[in-house]
């Protein structure tokens, strides 16, 4: 066998190379070897230097990685690629060489996967630990050398395993995945997840959802992150510990499934659609001058919401528009307020009745019209959706331009009515997010 065990320092952020250490083995014979610092173009953290002891000073005069890639091609030349947590220095790599217009591709194997399963039962498989646990000395931790020649120790130590041999071989097929998959989570929770459309959740050690996202091929999809270079999806395939996943029939309700979970469980690796806007409602009440009124407050301050809104902004352009259209007062429309008479510096369409010029009886006709309008805009829609598997359906039921949820039927149930399906409703709350994925698919 021929292999390299390799190990980097980088930056931390942006993760550039600092200091790479290479040691090739033809046969169990050290036949090269090739450390250097490495010049990163870049200041390297204080935090980075704490851990490494490399600093900029250091690297001042080092080469740039462009000067030593065609070394460290020569080295790796048809030899395994073999690093601890090999994902991690393997796509940094990788990525170092895209950088100069090089593909860098290399079979790789990764001693923290062939650990666990060669040698079970350690609480941890970081490499001081497990180098602590099976007393193999680190001179120099946190340093490009000191870890590969602990890792190079390891190795021939799960070498002389029994079944090591069938081990790395299964590990080395091309169809195999073991060697991509993030370093806490077994082989047998990837294999249940199906090629199958959904939503899926990657959770940590303590089972604590840290990711949501959807897909039409969940296995597909979750595989496309252990391949990323990114130093976000590298941290995460670090975190993850098992993968969840729920069936969705559709893409539609994937997407609304992934926005609940992730506006429910605030994933750290999720950034966008955590929000959960505020709703606000339009409403209409009557003063003791018997003048009605249209105002907006928050949802659960809002009798009977006329209309439901997610911004003050939205809520106010609405509003604005309705006073245009139906010659309606600012004032009494609540877009200014503690005046005694309306000047608005847009709304010009007031007929006079905060001056008293206009009848309330008159005034109030208007308004009425204003709120049929906005009732007879209300929809109720249910949008039929493709089911799990191919004896169910599945629906989407929009009340009043209202998201009220989704559901799944089977196709042997007798539905004749929008009531019919209630029962098989699955409750979900409504927000801007939601919204704009159902005007997608009212729209198509």
């Amino acid at each position: 066998m021929i292999y390299t065990v390799i190990d980097v320092e980088t930056t931390g952020t942006g993760n550039k190379i600092t200091e790479i250490s290479i040691f090739r083995y033809e046969n169990d014979t050290l036949v090269n070897e090739f450390t250097s610092l490495v010049n990163p173009e870049r200041l390297i953290p204080d935090y980075i230097t704490a851990l490494t002891g490399i600093d900029d000073y250091m690297v001042a005069k080092a080469p740039v990685f462009s000067e030593i890639a065609e070394t460290i091609l020569e080295i790796t030349q048809n030899a395994i690629f073999i690093a601890h947590n090999v994902n991690f220095d393997y796509n940094i790599i990788r990525n170092e060489f895209k950088s100069i217009g090089i593909n860098f591709n290399r079979k790789k194997l990764c001693t923290v996967r062939l650990s666990r399963k060669l040698l079970p039962g350690h609480k941890s498989y970081s490499l001081g630990k497990l180098c602590a646990s099976l007393t193999i000395p680190i001179i120099g931790r946190h340093r490009a050398k000191g870890d590969a020649e602990a890792t190079v120790i390891l190795f021939k130590k799960l070498l002389n395993q029994p079944d090591a041999d069938n081990v790395i071989q299964s590990f080395l097929k091309k169809t195999s995945k073991e060697g991509t998959l993030p370093q806490h989570l077994p082989q047998e929770t990837f294999d249940t997840i199906p090629n199958a459309t959904g939503v899926y959740y990657f959770k940590d050690k303590k089972d604590k959802i840290i990711y949501v996202g959807k897909a039409k091929d969940l296995q597909k999809r979750v595989l496309s992150h252990f391949y990323s270079k990114t130093e976000k999806e590298l941290a995460l395939c670090r975190a993850t510990a098992d993968i969840d996943f729920e069936l969705s029939g559709s893409e539609t309700i994937a997407l609304l499934m992934e926005d609940a979970a992730i506006k429910h469980h605030f994933p750290e690796f999720n950034q966008a659609a955590k929000r959960s806007p505020k709703a606000y409602g339009i409403f209409s009440y009557q003063d003791r001058n018997g003048i009605i009124h249209l105002a907006y407050n928050t949802l659960k301050a809002t009798p009977n919401a006329i209309q439901i809104l997610y911004s003050i902004q939205e809520c106010r352009l609405y509003l604005e528009s309705l006073c245009k259209q139906f010659n309606l007062c600012p004032k009494y429309c609540h877009l200014q307020e503690g005046v005694t008479q309306c000047s608005h510096f847009t709304i010009q369409t007031c007929k006079g009745v905060c001056k008293a010029t206009e009848s309330i009886a008159l005034y109030n006709v208007r308004v009425k019209q204003a709120i049929e309008h906005l009732k007879n805009g209300s929809k109720d829609i249910v949008l039929k959706q493709q089911g799990r598997h191919e004896n169910e359906e599945a629906f989407i039921m929009i009340e009043n331009n209202n998201y009220r949820g989704y559901g799944f039927v089977d196709k042997d149930e007798q539905i004749n009515t929008n009531e019919d399906l209630e029962r098989f409703l699955i409750p979900q709350k409504d927000n801007v997010d939601v919204q704009r994925v159902l005007k997608k698919l009212l729209l198509t």
